[in-house]
């Protein structure tokens, strides 16, 4: 008798047979112990059968449908050097949609156009986003001196911005990376943590470390901060400052007051970049402080030049749990 949680539909339509020329790309398409098929099996509610290298996809019609757009459009990801992990397999699925029950929306069109690949290219890695609205985002980020992306945690806001900023810096484009945050956790409690204002601050700060982390080995991560030419510092500490020749992420904006986003945002100098990140939904301000991301979505909308991205649950790339619980609570805002 099967697991509970392994669905074993009953074949009400002829079955979609697809064939794959390249048994080698056919084992990265399946995954570690078939790990790809189960996920879409599980979220389509189809039976999958492997024979040499032909895949046989069992259920509904619509269901066996989009299965079968899913798993060419991962072997066409493949066919163009590009890898397939679960996080790429869970996206595609996400981007279909999901009606209760079914993992199916009808009407909607799965595709991520192969052909218009975006790639950031780092020192550790290449870098590539996902959804429609980061391929937007990125976009956005080497098109304007100044950039927004708001939406809820796990959507890439700040990853894509540092892997931004990376690239542009191995590329000779800004002489420095600048990332920032709003300390608001510490407030008058700072002083009481232990160590020097470096030890202080470097848990808030932390995030931003993971993220370079990610992109630059760790020796020359190090003399490069140690050189100043990547600094992480917290928001206060702008002040004062033109940050020119520089890639510039203000990472959990909706933290930073009024005053606060008006100070940095005139800190932008010649030949620099500037992103802003954020979600309105997790402010952290004292009530009735008025978030300064709020303040400069309503001010800055109308000037040219000026990008506004914004994200949803859909755009989630972290566990698929994490876009379910964001769902979760915006309906329950929403009603």
């Amino acid at each position: 008798m099967p697991p509970s949680d392994v669905i074993t539909p009953t074949p009400t339509d002829e079955p979609v047979v697809l064939e794959y020329p390249d048994n080698r790309l056919l084992i990265d398409l399946c995954g570690a112990y078939d790990a790809h098929l189960a996920a879409i099996e599980k979220a389509l509610e189809v039976q999958i059968i492997r024979r040499g290298n032909h895949l046989s996809v069992l259920g509904e019609s619509d269901a066996t449908a989009q299965a079968a757009s899913v798993l060419n459009t991962l072997y066409a990801r493949l066919e163009g050097g590009r890898a397939v992990e679960q996080a790429e397999v869970e996206s595609l699925l996400r981007m279909g949609g999901s009606d209760a029950g079914t993992g199916v929306r009808q009407g909607d069109q799965l595709e991520m156009p192969v052909g218009e690949t975006i790639e950031i290219q780092t020192r550790k890695k290449r870098v590539e986003p996902r959804t429609e609205a980061q391929k937007a985002y990125v976009k956005s980020l080497f098109d304007n001196e100044l950039a927004f992306g708001i939406g809820p945690a796990g959507t890439g806001k700040t990853y894509l911005a540092v892997a931004v900023g990376v690239s542009m810096f191995i590329g000779g484009h800004v002489d420095k990376i600048i990332l920032s945050r709003p300390a608001v956790e510490a407030g008058e409690k700072l002083g009481y943590l232990p160590g020097d204002m470096k030890d202080k601050v470097d848990p808030y700060m932390q995030p931003l470390y993971d993220a370079l982390n990610d992109f630059l080995p760790g020796k020359q991560l190090a003399k490069l901060i140690e050189e100043k030419r990547i600094e992480i510092a917290p928001l206060a500490f702008m002040r004062g400052r033109t940050l020119s020749n520089a890639f510039v992420v203000l990472d959990e904006a909706q933290n930073a007051t009024s005053m606060q986003m008006k100070m940095f945002l005139t800190r932008l100098g010649n030949n620099s970049r500037m992103v802003i990140t954020g979600d309105r939904t997790q402010i952290d301000l004292p009530r009735g402080t008025q978030s300064g991301l709020a303040d400069a979505e309503r001010l800055l909308k109308s000037i040219p030049k000026i990008s506004f991205n914004y994200f949803t649950s859909k755009d989630v790339v972290r566990h698929p749990l994490v876009a379910a619980i964001i769902e979760a609570y915006e309906n329950e805002a929403a009603a």
